[in-house]
């Protein structure tokens, strides 16, 4: 004799209801996947990707015109809508977040070079875009998403289990590139330069004001995601080294700020015995704060900028205060290491 078990029709209607729960920048984030499983920071008709406005016909059309060209790690693209679908996923159970964040993670797989590194695009290979590029802190956004797969954490406990071993052994491989490409000054380790070539692993120029250099903002971030990992001799020695050039190259004495002046907005820097700061990009060779103009000149002094790129990007900044005043000392103190 079979036992029947009968669930009253309110528990069936109220679990339905649950499993079909959206969320609207979810259901966007969807909508704006490309073909590929990546997303762009751009769509076919150059506007920016905007989760803020509404899903018009017209708006509709220029998303699913946009090809796998456009699919980048540049500017968080990618990287923040896996997570945002993983975020929602794990408030709604609606299973088409987790599918597409799922495609997004196996874009992430795909693009990785074999030696470790993320190219800014895939597959575009134009101008920059195959230089594995840790600008705007592309490779570690990626990176970041394939350890939280790879570790269940911060929303990613419901990846498929296949997805979190080839994420593991993708991050392993990033951390290797990291390490081979921290800059060497006479065999000492420094920082890291802003994008590398893909095969020679030799730091690069990219757009004209961004010449081969040492970039500090996303070293902080280099850094910050290797204390992330199990310690191990080597990285040990490439967070430590890295500290130390921090120490050793701020700029004690000037702030840099953004303020308005006649209407216009410019930045400003200026002397200020309690500030403490670095320049966004250093010289290679010498450590010399330097700066790169449209016309692909290369600056020393930064009032020799042209006015356009002096306010138009941000060449100072307290990039590693916190990291070295807060992070890196309760790094030391956790991992118990001797200084």
């Amino acid at each position: 004799m079979k036992l029947k078990i009968y669930i009253p029709f309110f528990i069936v209607i109220a679990f339905n209801s649950f499993a079909q729960v959206k969320d609207t920048l979810a259901e966007k984030m969807v909508m704006y996947q490309l073909p590929n499983g990546g997303w762009g920071k751009q769509l076919k008709d150059k506007s920016v990707v905007n989760y803020s406005l509404q899903i018009d016909k017209n708006l509709l059309k220029i998303i699913k015109a946009t090809g796998n060209d456009h699919a980048t790690i540049d500017n968080n693209a990618t990287s923040r809508e896996i997570n945002g679908l993983m975020k929602a996923y794990k408030a709604t159970q609606n299973t088409d977040y987790l599918k597409a964040a799922e495609r997004g993670i196996q874009y992430l797989l795909l693009m990785q070079y074999d030696n470790g590194g993320f190219p800014q695009y895939y597959p575009n290979t134009g101008l920059y875009r195959k230089q594995i590029t840790y600008n705007d802190n592309a490779m570690i956004n990626a990176l970041t998403v394939l350890y939280n797969v790879a570790e269940g954490k911060n929303d990613f406990e419901g990846v498929d289990i296949k997805l979190k071993t080839k994420s593991k052994k993708a991050v392993q491989k990033g951390i290797e590139c990291i390490l081979q490409t921290q800059v060497l000054q006479n065999g000492r380790p420094t920082i890291w330069a802003d994008q590398y070539n893909e095969v020679s692993l030799q730091p690069d120029k990219a757009r004209a004001f961004e010449p081969i250099s040492l970039a500090t903002g996303e070293s902080v971030g280099i850094v910050r995601f290797l204390m992330m990992q199990p310690i191990t001799p080597v990285i040990e020695k490439s967070i430590q080294s890295a500290i130390q050039w921090f120490v050793e190259n701020k700029i004690e004495g000037y702030s840099y700020n953004v303020v308005k002046q006649n209407g216009k907005t410019i930045r400003v820097l200026a002397e200020d015995k309690n500030s403490v700061i670095w320049a966004r990009f250093y010289d290679i060779n010498s450590n010399k704060p330097l700066f790169g103009d449209r016309d692909g000149s290369v600056k020393y002094n930064y009032n020799e900028v042209s006015e356009e790129r002096r306010n138009g990007y941000s060449w100072f900044g307290d990039f590693a205060e916190k990291l070295i005043s807060k992070e890196y000392p309760k790094w030391i103190e956790k991992n118990k290491i001797s200084q």
